[in-house]
């Protein structure tokens, strides 16, 4: 809930008061409710705090144990208060009012070093150890909260966002070509592999799941979790898994609704954010509290060219889900006149870094702006379902189907067939055929990639930084995002960091400026394992692709929604009609872009200019789904990050560089 900072002199000198100062007033643009500081000799701790949940309007952080002598900063919403305070024996009273940062010393106490694999949550937290000299912190499993940090062999500097650390006399604002490398060349949404570096030199990160010591001169970070689920669930009915499902989603979805102020959440017209709102507002309807749901649609000027099977207003669907679930205030924002193209300096600004979510930059920006007016502390969202709840495309449906016929599970597989059938209107003369060849070459056909993303990386800084192995090394599918084995990666992607990290870095910075937290039921850790434990026909059984979930709110979610699988919404299908009076300026940009000597240290020039000539001069519509506009709209973002640190492009300007 907090901006968080501080210095620890590994040599003993005293910390300038100049140093201190400066830090906490790069923070000065963020809102507070309360700004405070520890200080002693050589170590420093900076909180700027804003209230979300009911114990931290009165929370004193920094906090300092006199007795103990251990200090803490932090950031954080801890969802296993009450088991904490069971297994830490909490004085009943004292649970009503003890604040998350004294939850966490108390756990420190007992578990040390071991404790953030006993804390839920979101959360990034820094703790002196003045006894043992020893500077220990940790961030949540999946990085909800960002922390930066700088070392060298004398000084040791962290913050919630980068910036601050700029305040430093000695730490350098130099880019990182092994991180811009990634960024790069990495096709999909993930901007990197490393999560331990960052596009800066100087500035390192705490990964997801790790934790950090400072001992002398000596930093170590350690992972503390790897999810993992060795056993699947046993139930005996379909029924029972819907009800096992229901029952930790609900709990979930309550933990998450902790605030003095109202709570809000994203609502489309898919199953993710639907499922948690109709969790939600019958939740804070016992609290005599409203449910503010916030969506995006198109301008009403809009034009749909989108294909049949695509949704690009959602209203329908959302106003459905609104009536069925009651207890909503809905909320439907076009932000006529806004385009991601007027707001990519802003953004960042917001995000320190180049980002890769161009088409929903305004509107994420937009519903936050919305929401603060109204109040929102905790902004609810399904984000990160994919993969936990409504895991189970309609591959993973065939696939099943498949498996059933090869292992000869006739009477299995005709009970599916017919379910699917009756959910599609189509018959088993069409479907048997289909599955017959599918189950040929189940586990062994390799995907032929047809059209590669284009590589917008210089070849020559590939090269240098030998960037592609090293995403292989991490697995990192660099292939378009073509996916061969889907269970494979899943198991891979709750291993692996870098799936994690942008949503973090995205939510931690805006809520900074909006003082506002975003928080996602889908990703909690319990509801991960349980969903990893499923067996896998929960997701495929009754005819249906992500069948859990559908089930499991049968009732919940109007049927419109919840078995809609012929149509599916798709965000910015009007990011083209808006950017129509700027595309003259944007095609300007991106020419010069395309010839500027020091952006061409880092970008392929000639992918910019054949992605320019397959674009065109028009603004069509549909451009909005090419490899091309996605090429473009990276490069222009790039190219203003990269000019905001070294100066203007073409005046060789090269501060920065390496």
């Amino acid at each position: 809930m907090s901006a968080i900072v501080g210095i620890n002199h590994l040599n003993k000198e005293i910390i300038p008061t100049e140093h201190t100062t400066n830090i906490m007033k790069s923070l000065q643009h963020y809102p507070a409710d309360a700004i405070d500081i520890w200080t002693k000799e050589n170590i420093f701790l900076g909180c700027h705090a804003q209230c979300i949940t009911p114990e931290s309007i009165n929370e004193q952080v920094p906090y300092y144990d006199y007795e103990r002598q251990v200090a803490i900063t932090v950031d954080a919403i801890i969802d296993n208060r009450d088991e904490l305070f069971n297994r830490l024996q909490v004085d009943r009273e004292q649970r009503k009012i003890m604040p998350d940062s004294q939850l966490i010393l108390l756990a420190y106490y007992k578990w040390g070093e071991e404790v953030p694999k006993h804390l839920n949550g979101d959360f990034a937290f820094m703790i002196w150890d003045e006894k043992k000299k020893k500077l220990f912190g940790a961030r949540d499993f999946s990085g909800a909260r960002t922390l930066y940090f700088f070392r060298d062999q004398n000084r040791f500097a962290f913050s919630t966002t980068i910036e601050p650390l700029f305040t430093l006399p000695y730490v350098e604002k130099r880019l990182n070509e092994e991180w811009l490398a990634e960024f790069l060349a990495i096709p999909t949404m993930v901007e990197a592999v490393d999560m331990f570096s960052t596009a800066y030199k100087s500035i390192q990160q705490v990964p997801p799941s790790h934790s950090i010591t400072v001992v002398d001169s000596k930093v170590s970070l350690n992972r503390y979790c790897t999810i993992e689920v060795n056993e699947k669930i046993k139930l005996k009915s379909n029924e029972e898994y819907e009800e096992a499902f229901r029952d930790v989603f609900q709990k979930a979805v309550k933990v998450r609704m902790r605030t003095h102020g109202e709570v809000g959440s994203h609502l489309s017209g898919g199953l993710d954010s639907g499922s948690v709102v109709s969790f939600a507002a019958p939740e804070l309807r016992k609290e005599n509290k409203l449910l503010h749901t916030f969506s995006y649609v198109p301008e009403e000027s809009f034009t749909d060219w989108t294909p049949n099977y695509y949704v690009a207003d959602e209203t329908s669907y959302i106003k459905e889900t609104v009536n069925h679930v009651g207890n909503i205030s809905d909320n439907y924002l076009s932000f006529d006149g806004k385009s991601p193209f007027s707001e990519i300096d802003d953004f960042l600004e917001i995000m320190e870094m180049p980002y890769k979510f161009f088409e929903n930059s305004f509107w994420l920006k937009g519903i936050n702006e919305e929401a603060q007016k109204k109040g929102i502390k905790v902004m609810l969202n399904g984000a990160r379902g994919n993969h936990s709840v409504s895991w189970g495309s309609m591959t993973l449906t065939y696939d099943f189907y498949a498996s059933l016929f090869k292992r000869l599970k006739w009477i299995k597989l005709t009970r599916e067939l017919d379910s699917y059938c009756k959910n599609f209107s189509t018959g088993k003369k069409v479907l048997f055929p289909f599955v017959a060849k599918r189950a040929s070459y189940l586990g062994t056909k390799k995907t032929e990639i047809q059209n590669r993303f284009p590589e917008l990386i210089n070849p020559s800084l590939a090269e240098k930084t030998n960037v592609y192995k090293k995403l292989e090394d991490y697995g990192l599918n660099t292939d378009n995002g073509v996916i061969n084995n889907l269970s494979r990666y899943r198991e891979n992607y709750y291993k692996q960091l870098y799936g994690w990290n942008k949503s973090g870095v995205a939510s931690t910075k805006l809520s900074l400026r909006y003082s506002m937290w975003d928080r996602d039921p889908t990703n909690d850790i319990n509801i991960i394992r349980f969903c990893l434990a499923l067996p896998e026909e929960q997701y495929t059984t009754e005819g249906m692709s992500r069948s859990i979930i559908r089930r499991a709110v049968k009732g919940r979610l109007p049927d419109q929604v919840r078995l809609n699988q012929s149509h599916r919404g798709i965000q910015g299908a009007d990011v083209i009609q808006r950017m129509t009076s700027e595309w003259s300026d944007f095609i300007t940009e991106l020419e010069k872009v395309a010839t500027d000597p020091i952006v061409n240290q880092y970008i392929n020039g000639k992918i910019i200019k054949d992605s320019l000539i397959k674009m065109g001069n028009e603004p069509r519509p549909d451009l909005i789904l090419t490899d091309d506009f996605k090429i473009l709209t990276r490069s222009i973002v790039f190219s203003r990050f990269l000019k905001k640190i070294v100066g203007k492009g073409g005046d060789n300007d090269e501060k920065g560089l390496e």
